[in-house]
């Protein structure tokens, strides 16, 4: 190996860790802030913050290519942010203004983007995932060679419409790749008193659905899980199973106290296995970035999500005409 070819993986590991810890950063403070105009009051309905979770939708991210597909459940602001909609647009519909992805009607739970193949946000445990299989069912019918990522959690790996869906998913060797953000809680129930089995993505075994167990703390493990499974799909073998080990820091919406946990578990968590800081120490250590460069990345990122705070609360809210739009009858 030449040193001209040492020196471009060394910058390409920057780049790619560079861009891991921005867009995770970007998630937990978005996250934050939103966590804050919730206290205030200006956050309506239901909130289900991401914090912790940074690594997974960064990492899958990483593995998608243009075209490609994602939906999810209600905790699903970081994925917005992850596939590249905008925070201004992300921000405004979570407070109710016309700004909003989807002007402002939908909420925290229900925003789309036909532009970044953002599919929702879906309030129902589980529904998405049909809807998740019916998207790759329109790629493998076009002959496109996209994959749908469908995320889904631990609480909702016990719906019966996930285990239909497997079925067909598997029968049609649709280009689906089930995502089950394991965050160890399907609300508040620790996993080991809510699912039979201890690894998940076993399950899929019944189906002939391959898959594994993938640490959801570690963001370059997730993006080659990630392009391990769409390699999968796209090769036309049918579905994949990643169950992404993951936790979340905060209750399972802005209602819960998370009282079912200790505060040592959670603080354990955040200094031993925290995603963010584990980019960050990587950047330092290696010699890729300098303290100062990391906290101009900060400030940057600090200053983003300022910004779209104050669009939020500039824009003005829905008028009552807006309920007759968009509407079947």
């Amino acid at each position: 190996m030449t040193a001209k070819t040492v020196n471009k993986k060394s910058s390409n590991q920057k780049s790619e860790l560079v861009e891991f810890y921005r867009g995770m950063l970007l998630i937990r403070r978005f996250e934050e802030k939103a966590g804050q105009l919730y206290g205030m009051g200006l956050i309506g309905g239901f909130c289900h913050l991401y914090i912790g979770q940074e690594a997974v939708v960064v990492g899958l991210e990483a593995a998608a290519k243009e075209g490609d597909k994602r939906i999810t459940s209600y905790r699903d602001h970081g994925h917005m942010l992850a596939c590249g909609m905008d925070p201004n647009g992300v921000m405004a519909e979570l407070t109710g203004r016309s700004g909003g992805y989807s002007k402002g009607k939908g909420g925290s739970m229900h925003m789309f983007s036909k532009e970044k193949n953002f599919y929702g946000g879906h309030g129902i445990v589980g529904a998405q995932v049909p809807l998740g299989a019916g998207l790759a069912f329109a790629d493998k019918y076009r002959e496109n060679n996209c994959v749908t990522f469908t995320y889904f959690g631990d609480g909702a790996a016990n719906q019966g419409q996930v285990y239909e869906t497997f079925n067909m998913a598997a029968l049609w060797k649709l280009p689906v790749i089930f995502v089950i953000e394991n965050n160890q809680y399907a609300m508040g129930t620790a996993q080991e008193r809510s699912t039979s089995s201890p690894e998940i993505y076993t399950r899929g075994d019944a189906f002939g659905i391959k898959g594994e167990a993938v640490d959801g703390m570690d963001v370059a493990a997730v993006r080659d899980a990630g392009k391990k499974a769409a390699a999968h799909c796209r090769a036309g073998k049918g579905p994949y199973i990643l169950e992404i080990k993951t936790y979340r820091y905060r209750g399972h919406s802005m209602s819960d106290p998370a009282k079912y946990r200790t505060r040592e578990e959670v603080q354990r968590m955040r200094s031993q296995r925290d995603p963010i800081e584990a980019v960050r120490t990587l950047l330092v250590s290696q010699k890729h970035s300098t303290e100062e460069e990391i906290k101009i990345i900060d400030k940057e990122i600090k200053e983003i999500i300022n910004a779209c705070a104050e669009y939020a609360k500039e824009s003005r809210e829905v008028s009552a005409e807006e309920l007759w739009t968009d509407i079947y009858a």
